[in-house]
């Protein structure tokens, strides 16, 4: 058989409903797979997340990606392509092709088993695509679907399966599905965390640069433990990381670079800092005075020392051809028609033709959330002060990145860059 039969039906094969989660029981035979990334996979899909950032993230218009929502898809072509797609692919994996079936299945079962994340796969092929038995079985459980070669049906379901596998965060697949499709290989990923300590919300007036004047939905966060907030030194100059701890194991640590650096340089920057790659300062230590990007330190009357950091909320949303630089993900090769390059997953010649990603991210008074979608198509955070304190006050207020962090692992599972936060509801009282 070509795939997965349906359990309720012999030989046939699983609809196109229900966005199973992979990393459940894998009732279709497949045994690799531990639910675990090793530091190789997640340092590859760290370096995916800045090299993809060069040039998907502007500084005027911001946007989000996640690289952990497309290595797996990768590791999944890569380990079944022949021919020059192979080495393409396994240049952008920074594996081993014949370790990246097991590879990617296990950053999948990963990234689905772990609290505040979900992840699904799905595949569906028209009928004259026959799928390999041994590549659907190194495969984490997916949905198994056929594609009808009716654009409108087929949309239909696949949106379907999108809205139901991000709980609507993305309610549409990112595909084009035009009569050359035979072939759609999707994942899905969410993310969800609350902060273990919440901000406050009130307006928020930048003091200077692109966001001066305006009015913002802001979010404040005071506290006592001055090092909650580090300056790293790096070769581009200093870059303040807050790291806003989430209650199931996923942070979100928030990077301003020097004024005027670029997306580009504060997430390499920056993951370079998760990486322990730079010697960092913390607010207990930093001089007195403008202590690095967004951080000013006084001594003034005061109980205690104390910290307080301000932020915009923001939602940023992104869509991404993953084909406008083939390059960067090892797909330069694999979009040649004019031959086929993944013998490993079926005997029909098939070729990429579009690649796309839809994603989302949310940061707000009680946590994070973030969800992506990505589609390969193929074709054929009283009284009288005793003493002096430090006081460090902290602002993000104008742009700057941010990563979501899986904490265990390190593993970056979004990134981006604020370039338009939110605006302040009407009413709202207070400023900073």
């Amino acid at each position: 058989m070509g795939v997965r039969p349906d359990p309720g039906q012999a030989g046939g094969r699983q609809p196109l409903v229900g966005a199973d989660r992979c990393g459940g029981r894998d009732g279709d035979g497949g045994t690799e797979g531990t639910g675990t990334a090793d530091e190789t996979t997640v340092r590859a899909v760290n370096a995916l997340t800045v090299r993809w950032a060069r040039f998907a993230l502007h500084p005027r218009t911001g946007g989000v990606l996640s690289a952990a929502c497309v290595w797996p898809l990768l590791a999944f072509l890569g380990g079944a392509a022949d021919g020059p797609a192979r080495p393409e692919l396994a240049a952008a994996l920074e594996v081993d092709p014949d370790t990246a079936l097991s590879r990617g299945r296990a950053l999948t079962e990963l990234l689905a088993n772990q609290a505040g994340l979900s992840a699904a796969l799905g595949v569906w092929t028209q009928d004259r695509v026959v799928l390999r038995e041994e590549w659907l079985r190194r495969l984490p459980p997916a949905v198994v679907g056929r594609l009808t070669g009716d654009a409108v049906k087929d949309r239909a379901e696949l949106d379907a399966w999108a809205d139901r596998a991000t709980a609507g965060r993305v309610p549409r697949m990112p595909v084009g599905l035009d009569e050359a499709t035979v072939m759609v290989l999707a994942a899905a990923l969410t993310v969800e965390t609350r902060w273990l300590r919440p901000f406050v919300t009130a307006r928020l007036r930048p003091r200077g640069g692109p966001w001066f004047g305006r009015d913002l939905a802001g979010l404040g966060r005071p506290g006592t433990d001055l090092d909650e907030v580090r300056v790293a030194a790096t070769p581009h100059g200093r870059l303040t990381v807050f790291e806003v701890a989430g209650d199931n194991g996923i942070d979100v640590r928030l990077l301003m670079g020097e004024d005027g650096a670029s997306p580009r340089v504060v997430l390499a920057a920056g993951e370079r800092d998760l990486a322990g790659a730079y010697a960092s300062t913390g607010g207990g230590s930093l001089p007195e005075g403008e202590a690095g990007p967004g951080v000013t330190i006084v001594r003034g009357p005061a109980w205690e020392d104390s910290l307080w950091v301000t932020t915009p909320a923001f939602t940023v949303e992104s869509d991404h051809d993953l084909l406008r630089r083939p390059e960067v993900f090892g797909l330069k090769a694999a979009t040649d028609s004019t031959r086929g390059h993944f013998p490993g997953i079926s005997r029909t010649r098939l070729a990429m033709s579009r690649g796309r990603q839809t994603v989302t991210a949310s940061f707000s008074a009680e946590g994070f959330e973030a969800a992506a979608v990505t589609a390969f198509e193929m074709r054929l955070g009283a009284g009288l002060p005793r003493s002096e304190a430090r006081q460090v006050d902290v602002a993000f207020d104008r742009p700057f990145a941010f990563l979501a962090v899986h904490r265990a692992s390190r593993l970056i599972l979004a990134a981006g860059w604020v370039a338009e936060p939110r605006a302040a509801p009407p009413g709202r009282p207070g400023g900073w």
